[in-house]
């Protein structure tokens, strides 16, 4: 991505209008020009072997496979060794990458070795908290999974590691260091749906996989997986189960369900939007559906978020959902409506549709009017046109938006180099460990919520439940 002054000034019209439709001037040259700076610049250094950055992997399945991958696109990131307690997944990093990478089923060894300089955590979530502390605590830079933390009582601990180390911690929900996040931000804040009032989020999916069914190795046993390691931070500690080791996701020892693995992007989006700190209350409902195999979360989850007016936003409400079994097939997204418009952030577009209500409100039609002696319904009618003009009576437009992002643009790789810059040049980074467990503490809040059927209450700015 080498750019001369031509071709930057082509990234920025691009960037600034991309496929968008009767925007104006809504996307300011200096979101562009920040954007370029954040974004496109690190792409353009050739680094020394003293800048490079060695990245160690913990955790090498899915996400830790993704995860990988777009680091490594990024310019001075190497592979320095990886970790995980399933020996055919180390097996494996070692075809895909190298077969003298170093590898071990101890992410405390990891962290000894001098060449990591940072650590992909993308283990569970049952052990996140604990291996981003000891991690940090190495002296090692992290990037998190999300959601940061298992249990809520965790998150003042890794955010204190992260201050009291000076190291960076970034989480990983990825959406947001794209530049279609960045165009839903700019719209947002222009003002163009109006006042703020509510906004509805899903993530639905309809097939196996997608609900957590992950293909389970022919070879697993208590000899390839290390279980006693696995289950080493829980109090209680149950037999080997390759269910509870390879679909972790269904059970709440070991995850977090909808709610910590996808609700926390659907947050994760809306704070950085709206740059709200959190929710106050907070109600959760659900069911176990259609996938009984044995989990202990739902497959179908709703919940209504509350927030409370604030310097930044308006009060609103947020209406989530999960959707395992969803007849409509996979879908979701989030939209922002307001009193005179709807932002809709969907893949990596925003649209923006408006409807402006008259000045005057209307009279006949669907209205009590009608149902009133005719002498009256004649003197009310005049009355109404001589306080209300044409003009006043109809309704006002404003032009649609529509907004993909340029071809080629990655949000994966873009928030590993959010990452990397920030520990290159100790600049603030988009998610750190304060603002991820903003997004994740109302997650797991919500899964508190159904399981206790109750309201939960929040305090978004002390990050701690209220009683």
């Amino acid at each position: 991505m080498i750019m001369n002054k031509s071709s930057r000034r082509r990234f920025l019209r691009q960037f600034g209008t991309g496929s968008l439709a009767l925007s104006g001037g809504w996307f300011s040259q200096a979101v562009a020009e920040e954007y370029y700076e954040r974004q496109v610049l690190p792409y353009n250094k050739i680094y020394s072997a003293n800048d490079r950055i060695g990245i160690g992997v913990i955790g090498c399945g899915i996400q830790g496979n993704f995860d990988l991958r777009a680091a490594l696109q990024v310019p001075g990131a190497q592979l320095a060794g990886a970790c995980d307690l399933y020996t055919g997944r180390l097996t494996r990093m070692k075809e895909v990458y190298r077969q003298d990478l170093y590898t071990t089923r101890d992410y405390r060894e990891l962290l000894q070795r001098k060449e990591v300089d940072a650590v992909i955590v993308a283990t569970s979530d049952h052990w996140h908290s604990r291996i981003a502390i000891d991690a940090l605590k190495a002296g090692k830079h992290v990037y998190c999974e999300k959601p940061m933390v298992h249990l809520v009582n965790q998150g003042h601990a890794v955010i204190n590691a992260q201050k009291e180390s000076g190291k960076v911690l970034q989480v990983g929900s990825q959406g947001i260091s794209g530049i279609d996040f960045a165009k839903a931000r700019e719209l947002y804040r222009s003002g163009t749906i109006g006042k703020l009032n509510c906004i509805e989020a899903s993530n639905d999916r309809q097939n196996a996989i997608g609900a957590w069914q992950y293909s389970i190795p022919s070879d697993q046993s208590p000899e390839t997986v290390d279980w006693d390691k696995y289950v080493e931070v829980l109090s209680k500690k149950p037999a080997y189960d390759a269910k509870k080791f390879f679909w972790w996701r269904n059970y709440r020892e070991f995850g977090t369900g909808m709610a910590g693995d996808l609700y926390v992007h659907l947050i994760t989006g809306i704070h950085y939007v709206t740059g709200s700190l959190g929710p106050s209350r907070i109600l959760s409902s659900g069911e176990l559906s259609y996938w009984k195999d044995g989990r202990n979360v739902p497959d179908v989850l709703l919940t209504i978020l509350d927030y409370d007016e604030t310097p930044q936003h308006p009060a609103f409400q947020v209406m989530l959902r999960c959707n395992f079994v969803s007849g409509a097939g996979g879908s979701g997204g989030t939209k922002f409506i307001g009193s005179e418009g709807v932002l809709t952030k969907t893949g990596n577009g925003v649209k923006v549709q408006h409807s402006l209500m008259s000045k005057a409100p209307g009279i006949g039609g669907y209205d009590s009017l009608f149902t009133y002696p005719q002498a009256l319904q004649d003197k009310m009618m005049a009355e109404y046109n001589a306080k209300w003009s044409e003009e006043d009576k109809k309704r006002p437009t404003r032009p649609n938006i529509e907004y993909s992002a340029p071809e080629g643009a990655n949000a994966h790789v873009d928030h590993f180099s959010n990452f990397f810059e920030s520990i290159r040049n100790n600049k603030p980074n988009i998610e750190d460990a304060t603002f991820g467990f903003r997004a994740a503490g109302p997650c797991l809040a919500a899964n508190e919520s159904y399981f206790q059927k109750k309201i939960i209450k929040w305090d978004p700015t002390a990050m701690k439940l209220k009683k």
